[in-house]
């Protein structure tokens, strides 16, 4: 029996150290770029992400600031004569309707004893270095239409018992010959009957009359409105950059109650600058002398997204837009 010789097999050889060290290399330059371009990818969705939420809070501010700019001054009938019975007006933010709309720079230390709400520290407190801005409206939408006026008893009578007015409420009366501001001193939520009288409230009235121009004695300048004008809450709001329960900064609103309330989240800064009647550039808040000549609001805000850092601080965006008010004061 003849037996066949196979040629014996080599010996079978691992990698050697040098190969081995090769490959670990070229693994790791391979997953140190898919690394770079995974972070790269993710860092850049997040930026995306924040720019988004960024442009979404400046066009929410400006939507809600405009608004409010907008309608500085106005009331539901379109008249420009507007009396004022309410006590202290001059001295109280919210009632100062002969500055229905007003400006604060920020770097001015008086604005403390002006502005409802003090630079300081604390949450809701206003942030240093930036503006600020009042606007009282009579123009809203919880106004009723006006049945029956009797100056003597200063009862309004409405069209609706749903009139959702109470006692303290200021409101402005108006028809066609002018408006008038005053309190709430009684309001029957069982009828339609609104009451005007002196001697309660807060600040109260000096007056039942509500005629125009303003005189403030008890019965001074009596003035019966037509059948068909109107009754509405005013309105104020005071606009601020404030100091977020976060350690942040967001644009807050202060109403009429003064309580301040968040309105947008992590708007750092808001500069604004004012148009004159007969000028040709804008001019900050401190150079107006006349508020009832500004015709146009230009409006600075800085959004801010505290997640993402660019350049050794967080990432920011500055955002402009020109506001007109409505109804021209003079």
């Amino acid at each position: 029996m003849n037996l066949r010789f196979l040629p014996a097999r080599g010996k079978q050889q691992g990698l050697s150290l040098i190969e081995l060290m090769i490959a670990l290399v070229l693994g790791l330059v391979v997953i140190g770029g898919v690394a770079g371009v995974f972070l790269a990818n993710r860092e850049s969705y997040r930026t995306s992400e924040a720019l988004g939420r960024m442009q979404e809070n400046a066009r929410y501010a400006f939507e809600v600031l405009g608004r409010s700019v907008r309608a500085a001054g106005g009331n539901p009938c379109g008249v420009d004569k507007v009396a004022n019975v309410l006590n202290n007006q001059s001295s109280t933010w919210w009632a100062n309707w002969g500055n229905a709309l007003r400006g604060f720079e920020g770097g001015n230390a008086t604005d403390d004893t002006a502005f409802p709400k003090a630079i300081g520290t604390t949450v809701a407190s206003r942030v240093g270095g930036t503006d600020a801005l009042i606007v009282i409206t009579g123009s809203d939408d919880t106004g009723v239409v006006v049945v029956d006026h009797n100056p003597t008893s200063a009862q309004f009578k409405v069209n609706t018992q749903q009139h959702g007015l109470n006692d303290g409420d200021v409101v402005m009366a108006c028809d066609t010959d002018h408006a008038a501001i005053f309190q709430v001193t009684n309001a029957n939520s069982s009828n339609v009957t609104i009451v005007h009288n002196t001697g309660t409230g807060t600040p109260g009235n000096c007056s039942k009359g509500l005629g125009y121009p303003t005189v403030c004695t008890t019965n001074a300048t009596p003035y019966q409105f037509d059948k068909g004008g109107f009754l509405v809450k005013l309105k104020a709001e005071a606009w601020y950059v404030g100091i977020n329960p976060r350690g942040g900064r967001s644009l807050y609103r202060m109403l009429l109650n003064g309580t301040p309330q968040e309105f947008v989240p992590d708007v750092s800064n808001v500069q604004m600058q004012y148009l004159l009647q007969d000028a040709t550039d804008y001019a900050p808040a401190d150079s107006v002398n006349d508020w009832l000549k500004v015709r146009a609001v230009r409006v600075e805000l800085t959004t801010t997204d505290p997640t993402v850092r660019v350049n050794g601080g967080n990432l920011s965006r500055t955002w402009a837009v020109v506001f007109t008010p409505r109804n021209v004061f003079q």
